[in-house]
């Protein structure tokens, strides 16, 4: 009886030896970093050319924005470039025009600057989209406007 303990642990310990050694080795495995180019434009979504940059010192700002599933936002506009990448879900941006953006879950977008906008969550899922805007102090990231009303 004694023996069979005796070479269960030794078995043990050797399989254990052996599934560390191959961890070990995964874990040193080279992998390299990957970088995959998402968007470079001068213009935004709808096609019109971006503005110049602002002038003095940047602040750069980065949110989070979580849009419940059938939820629009009201009429806007932002007086600074930003742009995104939505990793949820999917979000249709709709100009003042009457012209629309389909955002999807992965893509990147880049907003309209100083043109009135909203956007809406049609879908049955959360929105979740990162967006990151090229600011300055005291300068607001959107202004509502509220007089304007959804359809």
């Amino acid at each position: 009886m004694h023996w069979v303990l005796a070479a269960t642990l030794i078995c043990g310990a050797s399989v254990m030896t052996s599934c560390k050694e191959a961890r070990t080795q995964e874990d040193n495995a080279v992998k390299e970093v990957q970088s995959t180019e998402l968007i470079r434009t001068s213009q935004s979504w709808d096609g019109v050319e971006l503005p110049d940059y602002l002038q003095g010192r940047p602040e750069l700002v980065a949110v989070k924005y979580v849009f419940p599933a059938g939820k629009k936002l009201g009429w806007h506009h932002h007086p600074v470039m930003n742009y995104g990448i939505l990793v949820q879900g999917e979000l249709t941006i709709i100009g003042q025009d009457g012209k629309e953006k389909v955002v999807h879950e992965g893509e990147p977008v880049v907003e309209m600057v100083n043109t009135i906008h909203h956007g809406e969550n049609r879908g049955n899922k959360d929105v979740i989209l990162y967006m990151f805007y090229l600011s300055q102090k005291d300068l607001p990231l959107a202004v509502q406007h509220p007089e304007i009303p959804l359809e």
